[in-house]
C-alpha cells in the first residue's frame, strides 16, 4: 500500500526506473510512481529487510529528486506484509506527511462497527492500516509518528525512526 507521491515524477522517472534491478524490470507493468517505488524497494531487498529496503528506495528518490532540483521529492505512507508481519512507514521530505494508523486488536475494531457482519469473519490476528481512525475507540488505533516506521505482528508492535539512506 502506498499513499502519497514522488514529486515531479515525470522529471525523475527515467533515473528511478533504470535503477530497478534488471531481473525485476520486465515485471513492471505500469507507469506510476507507486509501482516504481515498489520495484525499487524490491531491488533493495524488500523481501529480506523491509525497513532497510524502503529506506534505500526512498533515499534514492531523495537523491535523484534533489539532483533534478526537486525540493521535496517524497511524500508517503506505505505498508507491506509478508503474511505474518506488517511494516508501516510514514515519511515526507518536508516533514509534513499524511496521517497513518494501524490496529493491533481485531476485537476493538469489531466494537467500532458491530453492524458489519464481515468483521465477524476476521481472525484475532487481523490488522488494519488506515489513513484516519475509523471512529473513536480508546486503544483501537496506533498513530505512526511522522518520520517513523512500525512493525506489527502477533502479540507485539513497535515504532522506530525512519531515515532514508542516501549514500547509495
Amino acid at each position: 500500500m502506498h499513499n502519497g507521491s514522488i514529486a515531479d515524477f515525470r522529471k525523475i522517472k527515467h533515473d528511478l526506473v533504470t535503477a530497478v534491478d534488471p531481473s525485476l524490470y520486465p515485471d513492471i507493468e505500469g507507469s506510476t510512481d507507486t509501482e516504481t517505488l515498489f520495484f525499487l524497494a524490491l531491488t533493495y531487498g524488500l523481501t529480506d529487510d523491509p525497513p532497510d529496503a524502503v529506506a534505500r528506495a526512498v533515499g534514492l528518490v531523495e537523491k535523484v529528486g534533489r539532483s533534478h532540483g526537486v525540493e521535496y521529492p517524497m511524500h508517503m505512507t506505505l505498508a507491506t506484509t509478508d503474511g505474518e508481519s506488517l511494516w508501516v512507514f510514514r515519511y515526507s521530505s518536508e516533514k509534513s506527511t499524511s496521517s497513518l494508523y494501524y490496529s493491533t486488536d481485531a476485537e476493538q475494531v469489531r466494537q467500532l462497527h458491530p453492524e458489519l457482519d464481515a468483521l465477524e469473519q476476521l481472525g484475532p490476528d487481523a490488522r488494519f492500516v488506515v489513513s484516519e481512525p475509523l471512529r473513536d475507540l480508546p486503544g483501537a488505533w496506533n498513530e505512526v509518528p511522522e518520520g517513523s516506521w512500525g512493525l506489527v505482528r502477533r502479540g507485539t508492535h513497535e515504532t522506530h525512526p525512519f531515515q532514508p539512506v542516501t549514500d547509495l
